[in-house]
């Protein structure tokens, strides 16, 4: 259970990284470019700080895709993956329950955000092919030490050159529609950017097993 709470603890702190920092960003600045910046800066430290901290203890996936292909590839049991992606989406909606309160922002609000159109979903199937490809690299490279730093800059990049600003997470996806902020992202949108989402994800899987297999 050690496992499970630091998913969800880790979920829940990512998620209100990303929401506070958009409703931060919202108050400091009504320039979008300068408002993405700070979103971006904060998700990137928070995110590194995180993996690092809690990928000894649980692996520090915080993402339902990634806790899918380690099921796939057989790393983990499906009662494993059932845990983690309960914890993962509880932590998301507490995390942005959190950001909430913080800005003193109703703790439960449907987001406004219409996030919407084929070219968004291209940018979330290249965002989360993207980490899931990354990872796998590394991990068969047994590189474990950059994750962290690997993972945080992908991210990162990804919010600037991908049309969707890279959710790349199913749980951060499901937290985002509980805030009506920068960060949002409406109900009505959540499901065709969570099925971009697998469908990255499991591109990057093949990619990666392209790139790895034996001659």
């Amino acid at each position: 259970m050690k496992k499970v709470f630091a998913e969800f603890l880790g979920t829940a702190f990512l998620v209100a990284i990303v929401v506070g920092s958009g409703i931060m960003a919202t108050n400091l600045s009504q320039d979008v470019g300068v408002q993405l910046l700070i979103n971006t800066i904060s998700t990137v430290f928070g995110l590194y700080v995180l993996i690092t901290i809690l990928a000894p203890i649980s692996g520090a996936h915080f993402n339902p895709v990634v806790t899918m292909v380690d099921l796939i590839e057989g790393k983990s049991a499906t009662v494993q993956f059932i845990q983690y992606i309960f914890a993962q989406a509880l932590g998301a909606i507490t995390g942005a329950m959190l950001a909430n309160a913080m800005f003193s922002y109703p703790l439960l609000e449907a987001s406004t955000k219409i996030r919407s159109g084929g070219n968004l979903y291209i940018g979330e199937i290249v965002a989360t092919a993207g980490l899931i490809l990354l990872i796998n690299l590394l991990v068969n490279q047994k590189n474990l030490v950059v994750i962290p730093a690997a993972v945080a800059a992908w991210i990162g990049s990804a919010y600037f050159f991908t049309s969707s600003t890279s959710f790349a997470n199913p749980a951060v996806t499901i937290g985002r529609t509980f805030s009506d902020s920068f960060a949002g992202i409406a109900p009505e949108c959540a499901p065709k950017f969570i099925a971009a989402q697998v469908l990255g994800a499991l591109i990057g899987l093949g990619l990666a097993k392209v790139l790895t297999r034996e001659k």
